[in-house]
């Protein structure tokens, strides 16, 4: 009778172990899944998401370079969009028309999220803020940032400034006092270019030193010198997928607008109420998420825009629309007349959908093939075929248009 007894209690424990250890096994799936659900890296990391993240240069207190990422870990892909401070628009947490950055908090960056996200119509995930007191130290941390310098830089005086050009490799300060000096000369966009092509680089550097930070010791040096809202985890899991990413192809395009004069400030308004950085955004977003590989998807399509039209001007405001594309501008001019009633696209790709994706900035549905004149020809010189070569696209402003879309399709 005991044995009996004994044998029942082994095989009640039997079940009871079992139980445990299914129930153990089954809260760790459903936390795995958790994770995945609540985590936006870690679902676009199964999924085909796109991950959009802001990253802020801070000097002392407000943002000297805003710029939002979007990243593909899907194909290592990026794209990236500026935003100067000075962009002016009707604020939403106030109601009133102001710069963008005059909501920057920096204790607390949200509001000032908030606003990017409704400039440009779509939902920033994470953000990273870099303050200059503290990018010096992970800048030497990563030993240092490398960047291109078109033109050297010769400033004498009391502290010389000088940055040679070509590629140099800027330590701590010299990087952050590249980013933060004021150059003679030198107007507001150009001194956008020139952060912008710093940030460049210090993303490519940061991602050569990723295995840097999979050391606990170097890691408990980086991450405190960041500011950013994500637990050690999602942060460790950012950096490593932008590990990956070929900064060489990211494409940056900056907010471009208007300046106009508000309370004694010049603000720069985008153009048409905003429409086109949300169009560019939009765009940047379906091309991240296309599966193909390889150079079609990475290239720049050249453009050649013609004004058939009797509005002085209208050539060069829509090559300033098209350039936000992403589409090199090799030439504007006049049309062979100017009383085209139609807008036309001429296409010489043979790429059916990329032309539409073209015509579909504009919202241009009359587009036409044609070969290119340098394919046809059969004088060997290559000087006399290259002389012949024209552009991917060739737009023809017609009166249909109304400098931002075709009507009247």
């Amino acid at each position: 009778m005991k044995k009996g007894v004994d044998y029942k209690y082994k095989v009640d424990a039997s079940v009871v172990l079992l139980l445990i250890i299914l129930l153990v096994a089954a809260a760790g799936v459903l936390l795995a899944l958790n994770v995945i659900r609540s985590d936006p890296i870690e679902e676009a990391l199964v999924g085909e998401e796109v991950i959009n993240i802001l990253f802020v240069l801070e000097k002392e207190g407000a943002p000297l370079g805003s710029y939002v990422v979007m990243y593909s870990p899907m194909n290592n892909r990026a794209a990236a969009i500026s935003v100067p401070g000075d962009v002016g628009l009707i604020l939403k947490t106030s109601d009133r028309v102001d710069r963008i950055d005059s909501v920057y908090d920096p204790g607390n960056i949200e509001t000032f999220q908030r606003e990017i996200e409704g400039l440009l119509e779509l939902k920033i995930a994470y953000s990273v803020v870099f303050e200059t007191e503290k990018l010096s130290k992970i800048i030497d941390v990563i030993e240092g940032v490398e960047i291109f310098i078109p033109n050297a830089i010769e400033i004498y005086g009391e502290e010389p400034l000088l940055f040679p050009s070509g590629n140099t490799r800027l330590d701590g300060d010299k990087g952050i006092t590249y980013i933060t000096c004021e150059l003679p000369g030198e107007d507001r966009n150009e001194a956008n270019i020139r952060i912008e092509r710093f940030f460049l680089g210090l993303l490519e550097s940061l991602g050569e030193s990723s295995s840097l930070f999979k050391n606990s010791s170097m890691g408990r040096h980086f991450y405190p010198l960041l500011k950013t809202g994500m637990n050690s985890l999602t942060r460790r899991r950012l950096f490593e997928a932008l590990a990956a990413l070929d900064v060489d192809r990211i494409s940056i395009q900056s907010v471009a607008g208007n300046y106009r004069e508000v309370s004694g400030r010049q603000l720069l308004f985008p153009y048409y109420d905003g429409t086109v950085i949300k169009d560019v955004a939009r765009q940047a977003q379906r091309s991240l998420s296309q599966r193909t590989q390889g150079t079609l998807v990475e290239r720049i399509f050249t453009v050649e825009i013609l004004n058939g039209t009797t509005t002085t001007g209208l050539a060069g405001r829509t090559a300033e629309l098209i350039r936000g594309f992403n589409y090199d501008i090799i030439a504007t001019g006049n049309a062979d007349r100017n009383d085209y009633e139609q807008t036309e696209l001429i296409d010489r790709t043979g790429l059916e959908n990329v032309a539409a994706a073209f015509a579909g900035i504009i919202q241009c549905k009359n587009i036409r093939f044609e070969s290119r004149l340098s394919d046809e020809l059969t004088d060997p010189d290559p000087a006399v075929r290259n002389s012949e070569y024209r552009a991917d696209f060739t737009l023809v402003i017609g009166r249909d248009f109304n400098g931002r879309v075709v009507t009247g399709n």
